[in-house]
C-alpha cells in the first residue's frame, strides 16, 4: 500500500471516492486486483477516471453497497 497512514474507517468515510489503495484496503483484495477489475471491467464496482488526477477513484458508496454498511 502506498499510504502508510491509517485509513479512515468506512462507514466514517465521507469522501465521494478513495483511491485504489484505500479501496483495496476496505475490500480486502490487492490493488492489483483492483486494476485488473478496472481493465476487463467485470468487477462489481467501476472505476472514474478523473480530469487532472491520477489513478482510478473508486465510488464510496458502491464500496458501501457491496460490503453492506449503512451509509
Amino acid at each position: 500500500m502506498a499510504h502508510t497512514a491509517t485509513p479512515t474507517p468506512l462507514e466514517e468515510e465521507t469522501r465521494p471516492t478513495v483511491d485504489t489503495a484505500a479501496a483495496a484496503h476496505y475490500l480486502h483484495l490487492s490493488e492489483q486486483y483492483l486494476r485488473k477489475w478496472a481493465a476487463t471491467e467485470t468487477g462489481p464496482i467501476r472505476p472514474h477516471r478523473l480530469p487532472g488526477c491520477r489513478g482510478l477513484h473508486w465510488p464510496v458508496s458502491e464500496i458501501k453497497r457491496l460490503l453492506g454498511v449503512a451509509k
